[in-house]
């Protein structure tokens, strides 16, 4: 216990008005000492120290937080219309962040925005909540990306984003999807078709790029009547299946396993084998894919490191440190039986 004046004190209540009357100074020394900034003499700024230290005073985050102008708090922005896929992608992501963010004391805020309502948002960092963004999911037309970029609040996509003076953390999609396909089509499988989602998120424009890029290299001509995106409906994803199965592909590359899910149950009511009839791959080797037999022939990431990576560039560029604009992770091509 510690008595001030009268009063006894418990330890862990001891506050900055506590240790002030203690040592017979001002709170503003008290808080001078402590936070390393305005004038106080390095004599008096020791014997604070030392109090603090001998009866282990810890400063209340929000009293740490308005002595160094932080919230101690980031924000982890994730889309509120998130697919049963895209759900475990994102919970993996916000533990990598979470670790980080714990090694540097902060807390993680969550925050879910719209393709078209960011307003949770926009009130989190125009009320100074938070001390810097990381956002989950980047779209060709951002107002996220946008708005962040206006208030000059520091940020960290993960993804990659057209935008100018983005700091990006993503996974090599167009690599990843080009190395997939340029497989397929050496095994003997030259009409592959592409089913993706929608074109606004960066995310299925890069895997069609891959898909393309891998035909070019091999000098196979495209058909682009085989190429359908925006099919994140299952009704279109469904049509678009049916499709591409009329007009006798050999192989479908999906770029969500959502999609892949659509076209793995429409094959098996129409009476068709995997692979034997048709073969079939897809992104990001999700668990809604675990149950499928034959094994989905996946592209695998690490969706905890994403996060991690992330969350460490976010602290990097709170720092003032000098860090590349776009990062871009290792995946792994998993082959499996649906593709045999």
């Amino acid at each position: 216990m510690i008595f001030v004046g009268n009063e006894i004190m418990t330890e862990d209540r001891l506050t900055i008005d506590d240790i002030a009357k203690a040592l017979n100074i001002s709170k503003t020394t008290v808080s001078r000492a402590i936070s390393g900034k305005g004038r106080i003499g390095p004599a008096t700024r020791e014997k604070v120290l030392a109090y603090i230290k001998e009866h282990d005073y810890r400063p209340s985050p929000l009293a740490k937080g308005l002595a160094q102008s932080k919230t101690y708090n980031i924000a982890w922005v994730i889309p509120g219309d998130s697919t049963v896929t895209e759900l475990p992608f994102f919970q993996k992501c916000m533990i990598g962040v979470s670790d980080i963010a714990s090694t540097y004391d902060h807390d993680i805020l969550l925050c879910m925005v719209y393709e078209d309502d960011f307003s949770n948002l926009e009130r989190m960092v125009r009320n100074r909540k938070v001390d810097g963004v990381v956002l989950a999911r980047t779209l060709f037309k951002d107002p996220c990306v946008e708005f962040l970029l206006e208030s000059n609040i520091p940020f960290v996509t993960i993804g990659s984003t057209p935008y100018k003076n983005v700091f990006q953390i993503d996974n090599d999609h167009i690599g990843a999807c080009k190395e997939l396909t340029e497989i397929l089509l050496l095994k003997g499988m030259k009409r592959i078709a592409l089913i993706g989602g929608d074109e606004n998120h960066i995310v299925n424009r890069s895997r069609k790029q891959g898909f393309l890029k891998a035909y070019d290299e091999l000098r196979i001509p495209v058909e682009k009547e085989i190429i359908y995106m925006n099919s994140d409906n299952k009704s279109v994803a469904v049509r678009n299946v049916n499709d591409a199965i009329n007009k006798g592909v050999d192989c479908i590359i999906c770029t969500d396993d959502m999609i892949c899910v659509y076209a793995l149950d429409e094959i098996r009511k129409l009476g068709l084998k995997v692979p034997a009839d048709i073969k079939i791959a897809s992104f990001y080797n999700s668990p809604v894919l675990e149950s499928y037999q034959p094994a989905i022939t996946t592209l695998d990431y690490d969706p905890k490191q994403l996060g991690a990576e992330a969350c460490t560039t976010l602290f990097q560029l709170m720092s003032g440190e000098d860090i590349p604009k776009k990062k871009l992770l290792h995946y792994d091509v998993t082959f499996k039986r649906s593709t045999q």
